[in-house]
């Protein structure tokens, strides 16, 4: 047998690191990050314990690869879903839906996002992975469409009020309705609530904010 082309053993190295990130998320948010070992997660992607070690220095950076890259495909999903974005409002449809996916996420999956900002916060900090930077383009393709002048400067407060929004709907105790939340989003950049995917009862969300954008919104 002759053996595997470097090709070939690529691929199958993409498969199984792309198995342990499936693996970490389904665990963590079924089980809580502390419940969660690396061998459950070498169990639950059918992979050798070593493998996590080789890939990933440690859990917590597993961890949040796996978040962002779970962010990465939720994001992309929604920005391709039918009917796709276009006409003049195309980039303006765009930025909503990539709000309504983060902010989605926080909704469905909140022990895993819970814990996943948790970890951000924790002294290792920020990852800068693959997966990481794979969604930080997306963004910033998204910020960049929508019309932006300064995508390097947009970008990363795009970032950081999507991170607060999670934030404040999962804060234990005190969280802040979605609707309002994403009014405030919406309001920011100028984006008609029935832009993205908006809620099933939106009367009455806004709390009184106006939705129209100002007259400088993309200066």
């Amino acid at each position: 047998m002759s053996p595997r082309s470097a090709s070939v053993n690529e691929e199958l190295r993409r498969r199984s690191r792309e198995r342990l990130l499936q693996a970490t998320v389904d665990l963590v948010d079924e089980r809580g990050y502390e419940a969660t070992t690396l061998g459950d997660i070498a169990d639950r992607a059918g992979s050798a314990r070593g493998l996590v070690s080789y890939y990933f220095p440690g859990k917590r950076q597993l961890l949040q690869s796996a978040v962002h890259r779970l962010m990465h495909l939720t994001l992309a999903e929604a920005l391709e879903r039918e009917p796709r974005p276009a006409g003049p409002d195309a980039g303006r449809e765009r930025l909503a839906r990539a709000i309504d996916a983060i902010l989605g996420l926080a909704r469905d999956r909140p022990t895993l996002m819970r814990t996943h900002m948790a970890g951000i916060l924790q002294q290792e900090g920020f990852v800068q992975c693959d997966e990481q930077q794979r969604l930080a383009a997306l963004l910033r393709d998204t910020i960049v469409r929508y019309g932006s002048r300064a995508p390097d400067a947009d970008y990363p407060l795009l970032r950081a009020l999507l991170m607060g929004a999670v934030f404040a709907v999962l804060l234990p105790g005190a969280p802040m309705p979605m609707t309002r939340l994403r009014a405030e989003l919406f309001a920011r950049y100028g984006l008609d609530w029935e832009m993205g995917f908006p809620p099933d009862a939106p009367e009455g969300a806004s709390g009184g904010i106006s939705l129209l954008p100002p007259a400088d919104r993309r200066q």
